[in-house]
């Protein structure tokens, strides 16, 4: 079996190379989209808040006092930390924005124009800059001030009301899916910005809400609903509609099969001893084995319940039907391909102690992404930031004095949100 992937610091030039991001905000949405820019060579000065940073750095398992999410979503970043409720340090982003290219902020609609950095006075600063903003429910409508969070706009979007064993209470999936689909979209809607600004040289506004984001991948849901008046209803692991597609269980877990394709349904059928429905003309397409399925899951779960996994696994896959297990984080760890294709890499954190971390992605041939630095400790690079600004030692020194910036958390006032 292969090894973790070394992510080994000093990659080559990425794709975003140059490109200068100053990331506002904390926790989840806004951090991953810049996150997402950093892997791929960008520029990412993260400014923290005095009161203790960005919140992530003590969520979840921590080493050594700091959560290990941390450093996947802080790598490739710096951390400056200022009081941005204080004048002087809004000043100070404003001159991180005239050079800037990128800002992004997940605050609640109105923030930055409390503090004198709405759109309209950082692009009358920087006309070339685009401002990547990701909220609840977006900058305008009915709902633009209400806290938003991602399990929220989960619910909002759609998606929480689908995924649920029929009549048993809607579960989360899992993971916060809201803010990292919007910190995604964010992310594209700034490549087509910049996109845009290589031809007309003007910087825009993208308006992220996370419960878009969640309901642009909605699928069928709306026109279904337009057409027929249908309305989805949780269906469990199975997928309403397209047949035979669900988890099945074995002696020793469950099994993933996707036999909905015509020719893969009657491979299917073949390889579980039941090629008489796999002759059925009544379910040659879809359509018909959509109104059998129940005979159809029946029968595959006849087959697997008497065999393991693995078994269930080696004949399907000899058959060339799509199937899979229902992965742990261990099984991710220890899994071939996970480790063939560098998605299980290796950090040498500050220590000398190693820490596996998800690899990059997406994979591009010329200029690929990679780990360059390891997450910032809070305020690591305050000092060297405000110098390339153009402040002097004794202004530096005398902003700490007055608590407006900070270094690390020993300098930081305590009480500031």
């Amino acid at each position: 079996m292969s090894s973790p992937t070394p992510a080994s610091p000093g990659p080559g030039p990425g794709p975003l190379d140059g490109l200068k991001v100053v990331e506002l905000g904390q926790l989840i949405a806004g951090p991953f989209a810049a996150k997402t820019l950093g892997d791929f060579g960008a520029d990412v000065i993260k400014i923290e808040s005095t009161g203790g940073g960005d919140p992530l750095r003590k969520w979840r398992l921590l080493k050594d006092g700091t959560s290990v999410w941390w450093q996947v979503q802080s790598r490739n970043k710096r951390s400056v930390v200022l009081d941005l409720k204080d004048s002087q340090a809004q000043e100070i982003v404003r001159q991180l924005v005239v050079e800037a290219d990128v800002l992004i902020e997940n605050f609640r609609p109105g923030a930055m124009e409390g503090w004198g950095l709405g759109p309209d006075a950082l692009l009358a600063l920087n006309p070339r800059l685009i401002m990547l903003r990701i909220s609840g429910y977006g900058q305008t409508g009915p709902y633009r001030d209400r806290p938003g969070f991602g399990v929220v706009a989960e619910a909002m979007g759609g998606l929480r009301h689908l995924t649920a064993e029929p009549g048993r209470v809607p579960v989360r999936v899992g993971v916060s899916i809201g803010d990292t689909l919007a910190a995604l979209h964010g992310v594209i809607g700034i490549l087509l910005a910049l996109h845009h600004r290589h031809a007309s040289g003007k910087g825009q506004v993208i308006d992220m809400a996370l419960y878009e984001a969640v309901f642009n991948c909605m699928e069928s849901l709306l026109p279904e609903y337009s057409e027929f008046g249908a309305v989805r209803q949780p269906s469990g692991s199975a997928l309403p509609g397209i047949a035979p597609t669900n988890a099945y269980r074995c002696v020793d877990g469950y099994a993933l099969v996707a036999g909905n394709g015509d020719s893969i349904f009657k491979r299917l059928m073949a390889a579980i001893g039941r090629a008489d429905l796999g002759a059925d003309p009544a379910l040659a397409d879809n359509a018909g084995r959509v109104l059998r399925v129940d005979e159809i899951d029946a029968a595959i779960g006849q087959w697997t319940a008497t065999r393991t996994v693995d078994d269930v696994l080696s004949v399907l896959a000899a058959a060339s039907v799509p199937s899979g297990k229902i992965y742990t984080i261990a099984d991710i760890a220890a899994d071939p391909h996970y480790l063939a294709r560098g998605m299980i890499s290796q950090v040498t954190m500050d220590d000398g102690s190693t820490l596996s971390v998800p690899g990059i992605v997406p994979k591009l041939s010329l200029t690929p992404g990679g780990h360059r630095r390891n997450a910032p400790t809070l305020g690591q690079d305050t000092d060297d930031v405000l110098r390339e600004i153009g402040l002097t030692a004794q202004q530096i020194e005398a902003l700490k004095a007055r608590g407006i910036v900070a270094q690390d958390p020993a300098e930081a006032r305590p009480g500031n949100p």
